[in-house]
């Protein structure tokens, strides 16, 4: 009986290895799983990162070019480049014939004239109003205040 006892012990053994290695093989899959899944969470957050920086340097060009295109800011571009507003437009239709009455544009109005530039201040002078003595002597009596003339 000794003998009986040993061979199912000895038959049990292959299958107590096999049970063993599907158990690791299990637990190591799992384990590079978990890494990979991992890593990939860790990219999304980075592409999510980077995504957030692209929409807001679009947004930022968007103010740009909804605020350059504005209707005041083209004709003020316009006019600094010294473009006018179109004359009566023309259209050519299919067939060949003219509709409407081409008229050229109004012609720029001139430059407004350059005002004279102001008098420049030595360093630490104060501008004081000069008065001309022989002025102030015609038009104002003994004792009057020379700001007001009285």
């Amino acid at each position: 009986m000794l003998s009986g006892g040993r061979d199912r012990r000895a038959a049990r053994a292959p299958f107590v290895l096999l049970v063993v290695a599907l158990l690791a093989t299990g637990l190591i899959s799992l384990l590079l799983l978990n890494a990979s899944v991992n890593q990939g969470a860790f990219q999304l957050s980075k592409y999510k990162k980077q995504t957030q920086q692209y929409t807001d340097e679009e947004q930022a060009l968007q103010q740009d070019v909804d605020r350059d295109s504005a209707p005041g800011e083209l004709a003020s571009k316009a006019h600094r480049l010294g473009m006018v507003p179109g004359g009566n437009p023309a259209f050519l239709r299919p067939n060949g014939t003219v509709r409407g009455v081409p008229g050229e544009a109004p012609a720029p109005p001139p430059p407004p004239p350059a005002a004279a530039p102001a008098p420049s201040l030595a360093p630490g002078s104060t501008a004081l109003p000069t008065i001309d003595p022989s002025t102030q002597a015609r038009t104002s009596g003994a004792g009057a205040s020379p700001t007001t003339g009285r």
